[in-house]
């Protein structure tokens, strides 16, 4: 999938380029020909051309990309802090399908809080900052045990910081 969006953002970033030094281009302009005021059109309408078509890539390509979720009845809230070396968690068992909060604090250094699945694939990630409350927002499609682990050195026994949530079928 990223090889595919990075070759596509290349492709059209070359032809936008290519419309746009043929926009700036002076060639037939000034020369007294009748072809200018033809071609000062067609650039025209290639340049607005380039920028809708780069307005609804951009809009279409984002769109399903992970957003924040509105607070609302369906979401789950959880309140996360990182201590060293654990974590506190106030929630541990999740519904699958629906939107979850997490609200990430830390009572004393910075922390990574992650969530892996099963087979070790990151979810989503989020920085656990003195301060700060962080949030992030998942929906667990499939029932099971995730595992959360702290992905930022935060001490001698950071390799300790680890917990679970369980995500269960309504």
């Amino acid at each position: 999938m990223h090889q595919t969006v990075l070759f596509t953002s290349l492709v059209l970033m070359m032809a936008v380029a290519a419309i746009f030094l043929f926009s700036l281009s002076r060639s037939g302009a000034g020369d007294g020909s009748k072809k200018a005021p033809k071609l000062g059109a067609l650039r025209f309408v290639l340049f607005i051309g380039a920028l809708v078509l780069g307005a609804a890539v951009s809009i279409g390509s984002l769109r399903p990309w992970p957003r924040a979720v509105a607070a609302g009845a369906d979401v789950v809230s959880v309140k996360v802090t990182g201590s060293q070396w654990s974590w506190e968690i106030d929630r541990k068992t999740i519904p699958v399908g629906k939107p979850v909060t997490f609200n990430i604090a830390t009572t004393d250094v910075s922390h990574g809080f992650a969530v892996y699945d099963a087979g070790d694939q990151l979810l989503v990630q989020s920085q656990a900052m003195p301060g700060y409350i962080n949030r992030v927002s998942y929906t667990f499609r499939t029932a099971g045990k995730y595992r959360i682990f702290c992905m930022e050195y935060c001490g001698v026994a950071h390799h300790d910081m680890t917990d679970e949530i369980l995500v269960v079928a309504q």
